[in-house]
């Protein structure tokens, strides 16, 4: 309660500061417009697919390979841009055997084909690569390679490279609003005393002269390119069916050998998951991709088809219940997230990264609707309450578009307290549920902007909900409830928020429910008795306060 206090004085401060105005005063460089715009030499190209062929060499560090790129054309011209970040150097392009030109700016390089570029027609382009990539400092949020050991002292290696880029470690198209669409190849050379794992279904396996192994993994689907993973150890692999939505799904589990027996018990919440979340959210989008779990040497990330799992086998938070209420001590913390991107990150892509609360709002809401499927609506609502203590309000869940930066940190919690409170104002969950799966269904494997979703459900739920999207998304305040009751009236507003702002919200008045279609300006009721008390309902995401100012 102290720390709603400190909050709501520091609101009435800074009440009148537009949030936007917090990101002003940043600095972009020619690298981050690079890296974060489609540029014309991104623009005139179709992805169709990439065959990715990488081997890790883990003594050294190091990595090197091929990425054939198969691309449509769109429009004329003759120079692409295809993105690898150093220390990781592009040794050379070929486009039907021809070696190409290449000019390097920083982390984008600029490749010159020789052969004319037709509209309508299908071509591929090879780059080879080589180097020792960054090392990851803090995985999965600082990324990169993670290079470890298992208990064994046998190699534990895992990629990981989520707003850093994919470019971090091989050459791509590395900006969110293309996909290939057809999908892709993963050759994964590893030594000859370890299994490598990555996305899709695993094709074939090779032992090579020099004993060294490749795995073949293949994607039928469009794919991320930070969804995009390499995995490295000792492992050893279980399986079960799944009866889903769409038939039978392959899920798939990849664990050291030394935590097998403990993973065979641990990893039953992967199931109770995919139940929790086709529930919600429609069938799994990747049916024909299968389902992995695979443990790796750092927390874990959302890898699409093979997410990532290091939770050490505990429920909650590496132990911990970060809504401090006890649900989230009964499940897998990590399980359930980052399988909840499945459906919001890897189905639902955002198109810049500037957005990216369409992926971490929606999958931190997975949580509460998982708990709710499972222990009961009051517990859904009374984890995600919890959770809204982590909210700072420093700066716009929405980040500046076109240079490659994600907004704040709250896009989180914040995120999931928006939803949370227009299921609130819907008051329906029956609409509220169709709207989820909606969501699923309109935009399967499409990348999608702020507006688009937006858009989507303010038609699906048919509210104009132009002005909540502004208060939540773009503007650090938190609406304000304000009420006076005297002489038998009660007369309340929005305040401390933007202008226009019309949410209903629902309040008890000596207990009886009623909802207040309030506004920023001042309206009253009579009431039953001279004075009453009031009660806002506390899964809205707003302050109330008991003095209505002029």
């Amino acid at each position: 309660m102290k720390k709603y206090g400190i909050v709501f004085l520091l609101v009435l401060i800074v009440g009148s500061v537009q949030a936007q105005g917090l990101f002003s005063n940043k600095k972009y460089t020619r690298q981050d417009t690079l890296r974060g715009s489609i540029t014309k030499e991104r623009a005139w190209w179709d992805l169709q697919k990439y065959e990715l062929s990488v081997s890790v060499n883990p003594t050294a560090k190091s990595i090197k390979g091929s990425n054939v790129v198969s691309y449509k054309v769109l429009e004329e011209n003759n120079v692409m841009q295809i993105d690898l970040q150093a220390p990781m150097n592009i040794d050379k392009v070929t486009q039907d055997g021809q070696t190409l030109t290449v000019r390097h700016e920083g982390n984008a390089h600029f490749v010159t084909l020789a052969k004319k570029q037709v509209p309508g027609t299908l071509n591929t382009i090879t780059i080879e690569f080589s180097g020792n990539p960054t090392v990851a400092k803090n995985a999965p949020w600082d990324g990169g390679f993670s290079w470890g050991k298992d208990s064994n002292g046998k190699d534990f290696v895992a990629t990981s490279c989520q707003g850093i880029g994919a470019s971090l470690w091989w050459p791509c198209k590395d900006h969110m609003y293309d996909e290939p669409d057809n999908g892709m190849t993963i050759n994964l050379n590893v030594p000859g005393d370890l299994i490598g794992v990555s996305n899709g279904r695993l094709k074939k396996q090779k032992v090579e002269k020099d004993k060294t192994k490749t795995f073949t993994w293949v994607v039928v689907n469009p794919i991320n390119n930070y969804g995009v993973n390499v995995n490295i150890g000792d492992y050893a692999n279980f399986t079960e069916k799944y009866k889903g939505e769409k038939g039978l799904l392959d899920m798939d589990f990849w664990v050291l050998k030394s935590d097998l027996e403990k993973a065979k018990e641990h990893f039953k919440d992967a199931a109770r998951t995919m139940e929790a979340f086709e529930y919600w959210f429609g069938p799994y989008p990747f049916y024909e991709d299968s389902y992995k779990l695979v443990q790796v040497p750092y927390l874990g990330m959302e890898h699409q088809s093979s997410v990532t799992y290091g939770n050490q086998f505990k429920n909650g938070y590496l132990g911990s219940d970060l809504s401090g209420t006890g649900w989230g001590l009964k499940w897998d913390y990590i399980i359930v997230h980052e399988s909840g991107h499945e459906w919001f990150a890897n189905n639902i892509t955002y198109k810049d990264i500037a957005d990216m609360w369409i992926h971490e709002g929606f999958t931190m809401y997975s949580e509460c609707l998982f708990v709710e499927k499972f222990y009961g609506k009051e517990a859904g609502a009374e984890y995600s309450r919890g959770v809204r203590f982590g909210i700072s309000n420093q700066s716009p869940i929405i980040g500046n578009y076109g240079v490659n930066s994600e907004g704040s940190g709250d896009m989180y919690n914040k995120g999931n307290a928006m939803l949370h409170t227009l299921r609130q104002w819907v008051n329906n969950d029956e609409y509220w549920r169709a709207m989820l799966r909606g969501l699923n269904k309109e935009f399967y494997h499409q990348v999608v902007t702020t507006k688009q979703v937006e858009d989507y459900m303010a038609k699906s739920l048919n509210l104009n909900l132009a002005k909540f999207f502004d208060q939540y998304l773009r503007d650090t305040r938190i609406p304000t409830f304000e009420y006076l009751v005297k002489d038998g009236n009660l007369t309340y507003r929005w305040s401390n928020c933007v202008r226009g702002f019309d949410m209903p919200v629902k309040v008890w008045i000596d207990g009886k429910e009623k909802v207040l279609k309030a506004s920023t300006r001042p309206q009253t009721e009579k009431l039953e008795a001279q004075t009453a008390t009031v009660k806002v309902d506390p899964n809205y995401y707003v302050y109330s306060f008991n003095a209505l100012g002029n």
